[in-house]
This record gives C-alpha cells, structure tokens and sequence, in this order.
C-alpha cells in the first residue's frame, strides 16, 4: 500500500469515525460508539508506526491545491518526516489509551456519542497540525484543536452545580488561545511576503542557502511572533491563564490536552522552524526566560493546591517551561525528548487522578482522601510510579529528560541552571506531598464514601498499567554515552538525521565529569525530599491547612499569586466596563436614538403622502399637472439655459 493511501487513512479514519458519531451516534449502542472511536485511534497509531519502521527519508504528500494567487499557492499536502512521524504516534498511541479509558469513565450516556465526536475531531485536527507540509495546513489544524478544546472543556455546561464555572473556563480557553493566533497570522502573512510561499521546504531551502536574505530584524520580528502563538497553545508566560482553569473538563480531556496533544503544539512550531528561530539569537534568549519563569510560578503555584487536578494543571504549566528552556537553549531534540517522556507520565497522572475521582464519586479535594492504596492497588502502584518519573527518580524516564534540560541549561547559563534546579526541587515536593496526602495515612471523608471505594474497571487500569511501563522504560530512548555508549542517544540522533534544520543546530554538551556530579546529585536531592515527604505526609500524617488558615507564602502560592485577579482587574474588567457602556451610551443611547429618529421621520412622511392618496380621480390629474410642468420648467431652465 503506497504511503499516499496509508496517510490519508491515518487522518480519514478519526474523522470519519466522528461524522458517524456526530450524526448517528444517539441511535447507536454506547459499546458500538466508544468502540469505533477508539479503534480508528488504535489503527491510525499502527499507520504511524508502520511509517516509523519503514521511514528512510523526509517525503511530501501532495494531494490537491486550494488556493492559487500568482506564484503563491496553499496546498493540502502533508509532509512525512522524522518529526511528523514522532508526534503522530504519540498523538495516536497516548489517543488510544485515552479514548479506552474514556470508554468507562463517562458515565453519562445521554452525551456519551457528543464526547467522543470532539475526541475524534481532536485527534484529527492534531494530525493535521502535526503532519501538514506547510504553515496553512499548521494553521487549520491549530484552529480545529482550538475549537475542539472548547468543546471539550465546557462539555459538561449542563451540570446544574458546575455548568457555569464549566461554561466560563471553555470560553477563556478559547479566547486566550485567538490572542495568541493574532501571532500566528501575522507571522504567515509575513512569510507569504518575504518568502512566496508557506512550505516548510521551500523556506527552510531559502533561509539555509541564503537564496533570499533575511535580516536579523526581520527574524527576530517574525519569530516573536511565532513564539507568542506558542505562549497560548502551550500555556507560558502571559497566555497560561487558561489551561488550569480547563479541569473543569472531565479528566480524560485533561490527559489528553495536558500530556500529549494541545499543549505541545507550540513546541512543535519552534521545532518546526528551528531554522528561523536560529537566525533570532534575542528571542531564543527571551524564549528562555519566559520559559523559565513560567516552570518556577506553575512550580511554586502548585506546592499549595489541594484540588488534584490542579496540581496536576501546575505541573504540567511548569514542565512546558522547562522545555521551552530546552528550546531556548538551541535543544530541540532534548525538548521533544521531555516531550514524549512527559506524555507518558503527565497522562499516566491524569488518568490515575480521574481513576482516584471516579472511586472517590467525583471528589477532588486531596484533603478528604488518604490510605487509597489500600483500595486502589492498580491506580496507587501507577501513580507512584507516574510520581517517580515527573520528580526524576533514578533511572525513571524523567530522570532522562530531566537531566539533559539541566544540561543544556548549565551550558547556557549557571543562574538559570541554578534556578530551573529550585523549580525540578519544587516539583518533587508538590508531587511527593500530593502521593503520600492520598495513598498514605488515613481516610479522611465520610463513610459512605469509604463504602463505594472501588478499583476502576480494565478499560481504566489496562491504560493505567501501559503507561506506567512506558513511564520506566521511556528513558531508553536516549540514554547517555557515559555507560550506554553504543545505545547512546538514539532519539536525538534519529530526529536530527531526519527533521529539516536539525543537523544544522550546533549543541553544546557538557563534560563527563559534570553528567556526573548532575545525575548523582539530582538523585540525591530527589530521594531526600522523597524521605522528608514521607515523614511528614505518611508518617505524621500532617494535613494541608484550610485556605483561611494559610499565611505568608503559602498564601500566595494557594491563591495562585493573584495573577487570575491581576488580569482581571487590567484586562477583563476594563473590557466588561467598555462593553457595558457601548451598550448603554451607544447601543441603548445614541444609535438607538439615531434609528428611532429616523424611523419616526419616515412614519411622519409616510403619514402626510397617505393623505395625498384620496382615491379621487381629479387630484390625481391635479398632481399629475403639476409634475408635468415641474419636468418642463426643469428641462428649459436646467437642461437648455439661455445664452
């Protein structure tokens, strides 16, 4: 089978799966729908292996054209590389195991076709952004994983006590996100401008061979821009406002937008464009800080948070800062590599958390959990170990990936290497209290509660247990050379050799000796926070405190620093008060008044000409003269004036 027909499956089958369910999925059984959107999931993710194992070299796709201007021309073609090829099977293989957990978690069956129509069209759209060949096809795929994710997210805008809250976070999900694409369409206008064109290709050939010139200006502009749309789908600094707040989704949708899909699609747009990105030395640097400091707010923010998706919301904001740190520093492949560890772990969370709120009846407070393992032993065995990985526990894939962030960190900067240590400390704190606070100690809610405490049905902890696998084993996809000389490396040699732009980034590694004292010491400062954890939380069985009872900094970090009352305040409400007043100056005042003047106008003409029509015969010969002769004396004065 040509790879024509095998590529236009991998993207057919999600939607086609979702226009069956979209249209006919209420009549149909619950078990035949959760089925088919999982099975064409589970069969795109084989495609996209099968194009893994038999990848030789980077391939377009060109299927038809859809626009044609000039020499201009935007094209629905795909692009196969090692970059696309990568991103597909974590799209596909995370996507199965989500829509498969899906499958026994949502429990109201009413909506039950509606969810997993947005799953598919969310894994469709997320192929298309990935394995598009150019900027547009990007572009469509952007907007649809746009529209998806607020549809996802306020999926549950019916529920009598949450419908609202639900309602509201969907809306800020999807007005953050258009900000940033007002980057993301400048940016490609600007690329139509200089370059013709918006195939990865043809620029990427422009910029290395220097056909057509591109200053550092203009580079730094345009890459300013394309980093800003990243802010919003991949949540940093300003635009991360949004992605807390889309818990209120259920938690399928979390793990799915959090771990694998919406939130990388900004780190694979800087990948993508490495090229131009290397002509940008100050947006690297910028892109670096704001990496930076994004990964130590979501740090600090979550030491404080008793929801447990919260945390996990946190966490997931600070892990994307430390890989756009990765990308600041010119570590492309590093940060792709944390990308796919962090896919395994963060959903491994997330679908553990939602296995913990399914037995808990929908409770999120990890104030009114404890001693679950004693329930749970699936759930609790698979998030301990989801727990090593995100704190980089010896030889757990974090450990990996997490030390090579720290690496190319050092090589940048000491300082931000020091400071990306604080927020890798912070977040074996928050992860290790977050564990030992449910698993351990003793159970702290009601006993009807503690009565229906229950391990989830296989479809949730079949998902759990191949994730957690992935979990330990995921750093052998680019293990050091300082023992593994042979095995060496492999994912960046892999994405280098066959992603455009790559093999041309030079990246500084640090010596031996430093690799060392790293692993070593990151060991130790994990297992001792681990040690200090467990004393407190499992062992003393200290609680989290009330939000009134907290003071100093752990207020600060419970109320998130204020920022959501900061832009509030700067931005939200200034926006209410001018809508507000157009509405009651403009809308209710002037132009209602300007309208209705005009309407009384006309019903005060319309008046006076209804007079005029009598019906009588003789007024209108009388009126019929009189415009007669109005022509005529128009016609000799006007029309032939005398000489």
């Amino acid at each position: 089978m040509s790879i024509e027909i095998l590529l236009a499956l991998m993207l057919a089958l999600p939607f086609f799966a979702a226009l069956i369910n979209g249209t006919v999925g209420k009549i149909l059984p619950v078990q035949i729908v959760g089925t088919l959107a999982t099975t064409v999931v589970f069969i795109s993710f084989l495609i996209a292996l099968f194009l893994f194992f038999n990848f030789t070299e980077a391939k377009t796709v060109h299927y038809f054209t859809m626009l044609k201007y000039k020499e201009t021309a935007l094209n629905a073609s795909f692009y196969i590389d090692a970059l696309s090829i990568w991103m597909s099977m974590i799209i596909t293989g995370i996507g199965t195991l989500i829509h498969l957990f899906s499958t026994a978690y949502i429990t109201d069956k009413s909506d039950f076709y509606k969810f997993f129509t947005y799953l598919n069209l969310f894994i469709f759209s997320m192929l298309i952004l990935v394995l598009g060949s150019n900027y547009f096809m990007l572009f469509f795929g952007w907007e649809g994983v746009g529209i998806c994710s607020f549809l996802l997210i306020g999926f549950n805008y019916s529920d009598p006590e949450k419908g609202i809250a639900n309602s509201l976070a969907a809306r800020k999900a999807f007005i953050v996100n258009r900000i940033g694409d007002v980057g993301l369409l400048i940016a490609l206008f600007m690329l139509i401008n200089h370059f013709g064109s918006l195939e990865y290709t043809v620029i990427a050939d422009a910029v290395q061979s220097k056909k057509v010139i591109v200053s550092t200006e203009f580079a730094t502009l345009l890459t300013l821009l394309l980093f800003f749309a990243a802010t919003g789908k991949s949540a940093q600094i300003p635009l991360f406002t949004w992605l807390p707040d889309a818990m209120a989704g259920p938690t399928p949708v979390s793990a799915l937008i959090h771990a694998a899909t919406m939130v990388t699609a900004g780190i694979f747009l800087v990948i993508r464009s490495n090229y131009l990105f290397e002509l940008a030395p100050l947006t690297k640097d910028i892109i670096v800080y704001i990496g930076l400091f994004t990964s130590l707010y979501g740090a600090f923010v979550a030491l404080r948070q008793n929801d447990i998706k919260k945390v996990m919301a946190y966490s997931t904001v600070s892990q994307l800062g430390l890989m756009f740190v990765a990308l600041g520093t010119g570590a492309y492949t590093v940060a792709l590599f944390h990308v796919t560890t962090h896919a395994f772990f963060k959903a491994l969370l997330f679908l553990c958390a939602g296995s913990i709120i399914h037995a808990m009846s929908e409770e999120q407070d990890i104030r009114k959990m404890g001693n679950l393992k004693k329930y749970m032993p699936i759930t609790h065995l698979t998030f301990l170990i989801g727990t090593l990985a995100i704190t980089g526990f010896p030889l757990m894939s974090g450990f990996f990936s997490k030390d090579e962030i720290m690496a190319s960190a050092w090589t940048y900067n000491p300082l931000v290497f020091v400071l990306m240590l604080i927020s890798v400390a912070m977040t074996s704190i928050y992860m290790f209290r977050l564990y030992f606070m449910v698993f351990h100690g003793t159970f702290k809610s009601d006993e009807e509660t503690r009565h229906h405490l229950h391990e989830s049905p296989w479809a949730m902890t079949v998902p759990l247990i191949i994730l957690a696998i992935l979990s330990v084993i995921g750093g052998a996809l680019n293990l050091p050379g300082l023992i593994f000389h042979d095995s060496a490396h492999w994912f960046g040699n892999y994405l280098t050799a066959g992603t455009e732009g790559l093999s041309k980034v030079h990246t500084h590694h640090p010596d031996a000796i430093f690799t060392w004292i790293l692993m070593i010491s990151a060991s130790a400062m994990t297992l001792g926070i681990m040690a200090w954890a467990y004393i407190t939380y499992a062992k003393h069985q200290k609680t989290a405190l009330r939000d009134e009872e907290l003071k100093g900094w752990q207020r600060l970090s419970n109320a998130k620093l204020y920022i959501d009352e900061i832009y509030a305040t700067l931005f939200v409400k200034p926006v209410e008060w001018m809508a507000s007043s157009g509405y009651k100056y403009l809308e209710l005042g002037f132009f209602n008044e300007a309208v209705n003047s005009i309407s009384k106008l006309f019903n005060t003409l319309g008046f006076y000409v209804v007079k005029l029509q009598k019906g009588i015969l003789t007024s209108y010969i009388f009126w019929m003269i009189i415009g007669f002769i109005c022509f005529i004396g128009y016609s000799i004065i006007i029309l032939q004036p005398w000489n």
